[in-house]
């Protein structure tokens, strides 16, 4: 590659003039866009927050610094990014392991991860996890995302990752178990009623912020009632001074795996979210690399800020669409909102209990779990059955990378093996007037791909004819072929050729040509003239063949069949 070519294609990895184009034709509703998504926005990155087990600072210095980075560096002109339900998954077990110390260290290696895959045009990787897949890990990060909520209504010293285990279901069954009865029933009453808010209010209008609504509700409450429910606590009423996070070369190490498993969930739901929001309207293509490259700049500003590794959050992206977004002017204005709010109402955030926010968690785990969706997929075929409810199942107990690419396997395992049934072996009849000796000719058709996982059944199919002296293999329908399937053909042929059958080859498709030759296919066939590039000239060869050897066999001193 050249050097302009180079140049040029570090220049497409960054931002340009033709990011706003048309923004004069839709500022308007960029900006209201941006005010409304902002407004959404608030409530889920204090709960993340909190959930992750870090604070509510953490979670909104996430969103509005990586929320700034990845809409101006990102690949989607519409993408809106920041703390989100699945990382928080991933957060969990890291704080719980580790401690809250290691969260900023972890978020900057991660985004120099994702940064480094942008580069490396790593993009696309995103289109070999299969629909299934994609929706049993969604439906067990929600599940999960509920029970993680669950210690935040039963008492006010527990959170998400407090003293129980780091599993969700387990450390829900442990809180439930040393539950506050009085607090319990504060709890779950004020995160009912956010629910509540939050499923009626669009009913009344779709522009009102239910989760805005309803937390307002419950704080004023709590303010007015001499309620036990805690509160967020203190907030700053600007960001933090950016800093270079501790780094202890000692504990790097250590942290790497879960570095990977950041970086890795990080990419996935970022560009699962830019390429839903591609298909939501027409806000022109996205670019996968360069939304890595946002997304792990967005990463690496947060580390700075003491914030949480970020990702594309599909649901605000969804919600910024939905309101008129076009550009990314919606995505910046989102941000700004939030640092006006840090700026401007610290105190009031400050009072909001927890309880209201895990009330907000609540409901967006549910719209998560679409049943018409989770339907489709269980009635589709077996396959994608299976590998929608385990990736959903190892999701829950295990690990979200773990389970994505258990997910994944089976998937590829499943498709190898259609794939592999797609491969035929057919005999056919010798065409034309029948004549003398066409028993003794076999003409076997190979269909489909050749690979691997097809070559011993192909073997086992061409090598078990009887009764012939000429074998013609048809390669003309032959699809993908891998150098396993080549080397099972020369198998083939030299098999045959050593049980005194003559073997001609017909129809080698120009993409097979090298192949065939290096792995010596071509080489095993007993003459050179034994290739050929159409049917007729092999069948008649063949049959010269059998006359020959006939001839021969009844001639005393026979020296055996010619080429």
């Amino acid at each position: 590659m050249s050097a302009n070519a180079r140049l040029a294609r570090l220049r497409s990895l960054l931002p340009s003039a033709a990011d706003y184009r048309g923004a004069s034709r839709t500022w308007r509703r960029d900006v209201l866009a941006g005010v409304t998504v902002g407004v959404v926005a608030l409530p889920l990155a204090l709960g993340f927050g909190v959930s992750s087990g870090l604070t509510a600072e953490q979670g909104l210095v996430t969103a509005i610094v990586a929320g700034l980075l990845a809409a101006v560096f990102g690949g989607s002109s519409v993408q809106v990014s920041g703390p989100t339900g699945a990382m928080v998954v991933v957060l969990v077990p890291i704080v719980a392991t580790h401690g809250p110390s290691a969260v900023a260290a972890v978020t900057l290696m991660a985004g120099a991860l994702v940064l480094v895959a942008g580069v490396a045009r790593l993009g696309r990787v995103v289109s070999f996890i299969p629909w299934p897949v994609i929706e049993g890990f969604t439906v067990g990060i929600a599940v999960i995302i509920f029970l993680q909520q669950v210690p935040l209504i039963t008492s006010p010293h527990q959170s998400a990752a407090g003293e129980h285990s780091s599993n969700a279901l387990v450390a829900a069954v442990q809180a439930v178990a040393a539950a506050d009865p009085a607090y319990l029933a504060w709890g779950a009453g004020a995160a009912l009623l956010v629910a509540l808010v939050m499923v009626v209010a669009p009913r009344i209008h779709p522009a009102l912020p239910g989760s805005l609504i309803g937390i307002a509700i419950v704080t004023a409450l709590s303010v007015l009632l001499p309620t036990p429910l805690a509160a967020i606590g203190e907030i700053p009423s600007a960001l933090p001074a950016p800093a270079l996070p501790a780094l202890d070369p000692g504990t790097l190490p250590g942290l790497l795996p879960a570095a990977l498993t950041v970086a890795a969930l990080a990419a996935i739901e970022s560009l699962l979210s830019a390429r839903v929001a591609a298909s939501m309207a027409d806000t022109g293509p996205y670019d996968p690399d360069r939304e890595l490259v946002g997304q792990g700049l967005a990463s690496l500003g947060a580390a700075f800020f003491g914030g949480m590794p970020a990702t594309g959050a599909i649901a605000r992206t969804s919600v910024n669409v939905r309101s008129g977004a076009r550009t990314r002017i919606a995505a910046v204005v989102h941000a700004a909102v939030l640092l006006l709010i840090v700026l401007a109402a610290s105190g009031p955030v400050g009072a909001i209990p927890l309880a209201a926010l895990a009330g907000v968690l609540f409901v967006t785990a549910v719209r998560m779990v679409h049943v018409a969706t989770a339907r489709a997929i269980l009635t589709s075929t077996r396959a994608d059955a299976a590998g929608f409810v385990v990736t959903a199942a190892v999701t829950l107990a295990f690990d979200l990378i773990v389970a994505v690419g258990i997910g994944v396997a089976l998937a590829g395992l499943v498709a190898l093996r259609n794939l592999s049934r797609a491969t035929g072996v057919v005999r056919e009849p010798v065409p034309g007037d029948p004549e003398p000796g066409d028993e003794r000719i076999a003409i076997v058709r190979l269909d489909g791909p050749l690979f691997f996982a097809a070559a011993d059944r192909v073997f086992d199919a061409a090598t078990a004819i009887e009764g012939v002296e000429v074998v013609i293999l048809r390669m003309s329908r032959l699809e993908l072929v891998d150098a396993t399937g080549a080397r099972i053909l020369s198998d083939v042929v030299r098999t045959l050729e050593r049980r005194g059958i003559t073997v001609l080859v017909k129809g080698v498709r120009q993409a097979h040509d090298e192949l065939f030759r290096s792995v010596g296919v071509l080489s095993a066939l007993r003459d050179h003239r034994h290739l050929f590039t159409e049917l007729a000239p092999a069948v008649a060869h063949a049959r010269s063949h059998v006359l020959r050897a006939a001839g021969s066999s009844s001639s005393p001193g026979s020296i055996g069949p010619s080429a």
